[in-house]
């Protein structure tokens, strides 16, 4: 039985006190749940914070992003050693949104893995195409790209020890979804890649999460699909009772899945 991995990307919401009170809920709502990996990313100003709520619980903390430099002049950054040193186990790298509205690059995006790496922090990287790109018919060929350059370098013994997150962009914050069998066809296409490239192994080993517009009413028909191992939500994440739900739900339709 596969165990799902839900991850919640509060992005830039949540003062700390807000911050301590929503995990506060959602701790106390998971808190019989043991067959699901469940990390918290919130802001920056909320990790410490938080991680002290979150110690001696199954919940890991996160961050959303990092610079690859694990020290330097770069007013404003954050380190992988500061992420480290607040309680970090997990970091989101490559999201759509850091690619669009920070131009961040695929070459950029594999520096921050390498870095991370050598930290013993998890990352969750994101890759996923434009409505623009999949109408255009590109979706598979901009995956690969995207693919082929974030993950440039990495061994495989490296390579497993990171989440991949596919996140269409044209269903973030849209409202719009992926189909359960448009999503399970990426991921199984992900999947490959990471086959032809590594190995069989490793390529069953690697968490690949599905992210767009994730919510309590359709995380059991994607996490039913046999590639997909969880889901990287968003707006959802910020109400405990619908992210404490996805992880409920999710649990509960592999466990099916498992029995049937």
């Amino acid at each position: 039985m596969k165990r799902p991995l839900i991850a919640g990307n509060w992005k830039m919401f949540k003062t700390t006190g807000e911050a301590t009170n929503l995990v506060q809920t959602i701790k106390a709502g998971v808190y019989k749940i043991n067959d699901c990996d469940m990390v918290i990313c919130p802001p920056f100003t909320a990790l410490a914070a938080v991680s002290k709520i979150l110690t001696e619980t199954p919940i890991e903390l996160g961050a959303q992003n990092m610079h690859p430099e694990t020290e330097g002049a770069f007013t404003g950054e954050i380190s992988p050693a500061m992420l480290k040193d607040v309680g970090c186990r997990y970091v989101i790298l490559g999201h759509s949104e850091r690619r669009q509205y920070f131009f961040e690059t695929d070459a950029f995006v594999n520096e921050k893995i390498k870095t991370a790496l050598k930290y013993s922090l998890i990352p969750i990287v994101c890759i996923g195409e434009t409505l623009e790109e999949r109408e255009d018919k590109r979706q598979f060929e901009v995956v690969k790209n995207q693919f082929d350059h974030s993950f440039k370098d990495l061994s495989k013994e490296e390579i497993v020890k990171l989440v991949i997150a596919y996140e269409p962009v044209w269903a973030i914050g849209t409202g719009k979804t992926a189909t359960p069998d448009q999503a399970e066809q990426m991921h199984s296409y992900i999947r490959r890649l990471l086959k032809e490239k590594y190995s069989e192994d490793a390529a069953n080993r690697i968490a690949i999460l599905y992210g767009g517009s994730v919510k309590p009413d359709n995380i059991a028909s994607l996490v039913k699909k046999p590639n997909i191992d969880g889901a990287l939500v968003g707006g959802a994440s910020l109400k405990a009772e619908s992210f404490v739900q996805i992880v409920s739900q999710a649990v509960a339709e592999v466990e099916a899945g498992a029995s049937s």
